[in-house]
């Protein structure tokens, strides 16, 4: 095995090995969930080099630098204060949810319009509508770090999955009866980041994993007592998150399905959970008008967020994960410390609830989603 070139990939941070081995080109990545700006990068560099052959004494100077750059990528934005962009008129009725590709250069918006709209970022130009749905369009994700497909997930008890690229539709994850998928609305999904798993929450209480090439169910998780708000992967797709209107989350193995933590504290139902790139910590957003992070390892709360004067219906880190941002009934979206729950912005403008929000891959852009039918962008 011969290594060919070191590439960096800033969120998470790692770095990716590109090496030939019997003369094909292979590629393999280092993770560094751990890396923060105040890591030894000179011990890290002894530790990467004894568990990776392919890093010789050659290359150390280089994967410092490397190291160094990451280190320097997460510092940045910090301290960044968010100005309103753009304001899109974007559906003729509410819109239900955002999610941008992993560049950023486009996103897509669900609506009780019945579609999902796909945007240009910069130009704020429609690119496609997708149309199929028979009821609101309710949950939307990219299959990121690829974003070449749409997922949606609609209150007619079906996932659809989309070209970016055409905007038609490849299949439809249909025949949501008690042996194959949902009873009821889905109002949740998200593909895992390698692309191949979906899993998606519904009003009936359950979560469920699916292939995402075939469609084909791989699990379904029980153990809710009311309906699902959230349901997603951890990065490392090692972990599932469900959040509940019973008040709880739930921490699932991905593996074999089973239920390894539950998380409490919250006075009214979890609207929306999420984790920060290293699995590390979840944070929950709550009717009862507070967000929460956890510990994963200790399972108790580290954080407090309070501000908002209404219910808080989303919640997601940052990249770098030293931020987290809300989306609230009352109009407003928060930017907040996400260790010591402390409200650094608040964004203003929107006429209506606001139901989704979400930061861009950098973490330089956010979207924000209204029942007043428009989004906007900050930067």
């Amino acid at each position: 095995m011969k290594l060919k070139s070191l590439l960096l990939r800033y969120y998470p941070p790692g770095i990716m090995l590109e090496y030939e081995t019997s003369g094909e080109l292979k590629t393999k990545c280092l993770d560094l969930l751990n890396l923060s700006p105040s890591t030894d990068v000179n011990a890290l560099v002894e530790e990467i080099q004894k568990a990776e052959p392919l890093v010789t004494a050659s290359r150390s100077d280089q994967v410092k630098l490397l190291l160094q750059r990451l280190q320097d990528k997460l510092r940045q934005h910090s301290s960044h204060t968010f100005y309103l962009f753009k304001v899109l008129r974007a559906h003729i009725l509410p819109l239900t949810n955002v999610a941008l590709n992993k560049s950023g250069s486009c996103f897509i918006t669900g609506s009780y319009d019945r579609t999902c709209k796909l945007w240009d970022t910069a130009s704020g130009e429609e690119l496609h509508t997708l149309e199929g749905h028979r009821n609101v369009v309710y949950a939307i994700a990219f299959n990121n770090p690829y974003g070449d497909k749409i997922a949606t997930g609609s209150f007619d008890k079906t996932c659809k999955l989309w070209s970016v690229e055409t905007g038609k539709c490849y299949h439809t994850f249909r025949g949501h009866t008690a042996e194959i998928g949902h009873l009821a609305e889905i109002i949740s999904l998200s593909f895992n980041t390698l692309g191949n798993r979906i899993v998606t929450g519904s009003f009936d209480h359950t979560v469920v994993v699916w292939e995402a090439e075939t469609g084909r169910k791989v699990y379904t998780l029980l153990g809710h007592s009311a309906e699902i708000s959230r349901a997603l992967f951890s990065w490392d797709c090692s972990l599932i998150l469900s959040g509940s209107m019973d008040k709880t989350c739930m921490l699932w193995d991905a593996a074999s399905g089973k239920c390894v933590a539950t998380f409490t504290g919250h006075d009214d139902e979890i609207l929306d959970s999420c984790f920060d790139y290293t699995g590390k910590f979840i944070a929950t957003a709550s009717a009862d008008g507070t967000a929460r992070v956890f510990s994963v390892a200790t399972r108790k709360c580290i954080a407090k967020l309070e501000g908002h004067e209404s219910e808080i219906s989303k919640i997601s880190f940052n990249p770098q994960g030293n931020r987290l941002l809300t989306g609230s009934a009352d109009k407003t979206a928060r930017i907040w410390d996400a260790q010591t729950g402390q409200c650094l912005q608040v964004l203003e403008g929107h006429t209506d609830e606001i139901f989704s929000c979400a930061f861009n891959y950098e973490g330089n852009i956010i979207i924000t989603g209204s029942k007043d039918n428009t989004c906007r962008i900050w930067r």
